[in-house]
């Protein structure tokens, strides 16, 4: 589901109306007529469609993540895919008050980069990510992840978030990442590690065992990677859901 199919970022338009739009034609802005609605609500779509294209053509992420409602906020993924920064953390317990951040993976574009506690994860760094993405997206992190190095690093993460433990939900997959990912046939080439063991893992790093957190860091850049496999499936997934069952042919 691209952006520029979407209408229901307009009042008065939700997902019923969206749909039935779609089955008239209107599978695209520069498709839409008036005519399709009311008087005030097509004019309030030809209006968005007006503001919308410069951001889309500028690639303001932040204008649609404003615009799109909370829960249609996966929409913007397709166009701003390789944009789209994918991060998992791992640490020494659960409080983020008393425990601290170890490693942090963080991949876009086909890249991946894991920052490592007292090597190089700094605040910059992590800003420096932040700062270049259009879009971020985790797995518990609006819970977990995001205020753990709010914490600690006093930072404030203000890219917009799309956290897939919630998109999972909504399409009836609950459980861990590693739950989900097996649930959906998404295969790792190595046996799992739990949190315990990450914590063990850095504690014997600490005690010399460079092994260690080769091991950590491996187990930490899979589970960041596998976010965008994961995302990829939901929206495809989703996109299933929201579309008519028929899609009408274009011109």
């Amino acid at each position: 589901m691209r952006i520029e199919q979407s209408y229901i970022p307009v009042r008065g338009v939700g997902e019923t109306r969206e749909r039935n739009l779609w089955e008239a034609g209107a599978t695209h802005w520069n498709r839409f007529d008036p005519d399709l609605l009311g008087e005030k609500t097509g004019a309030r779509v030809e209006d968005f469609i007006e503001r919308a294209e410069p951001h889309l053509e500028d690639g303001d992420v932040a204008f649609f993540a404003r615009e799109f409602p909370s829960n249609a906020q996966w929409r913007l993924y397709e166009n701003f895919r390789r944009d789209t920064l994918f991060l998992d953390i791992e640490t020494t317990g659960l409080d983020h008050h008393r425990d601290v951040v170890t490693t942090v993976s963080v991949h876009r574009d086909g890249e991946t980069e894991t920052l490592v506690r007292g090597q190089d994860l700094t605040a910059e760094r992590l800003n420096g990510h932040f700062e270049d993405a259009g879009l971020l997206s985790t797995f518990n992190g609006a819970q977990f992840d995001i205020p753990f190095l709010e914490a600690e690093f006093d930072i404030e993460v203000e890219v917009p978030h799309v956290d897939l433990r919630f998109l999972s939900q909504r399409l009836g997959l609950t459980g861990g990442l590693k739950e989900i990912e097996r649930s959906i046939g998404i295969e790792r080439d190595k046996p799992d590690i739990s949190g315990r063991d990450a914590i063990r893992l850095w504690r014997e790093y600490e005690r010399g065992d460079r092994a260690a957190l080769e091991t950590l860091i491996e187990y930490n850049r899979a589970d960041t990677v596998n976010l965008q496999t994961l995302f990829d499936v939901l929206a495809d997934r989703l996109d299933e859901s929201v579309r008519p069952a028929t899609w009408p042919e274009e011109d």
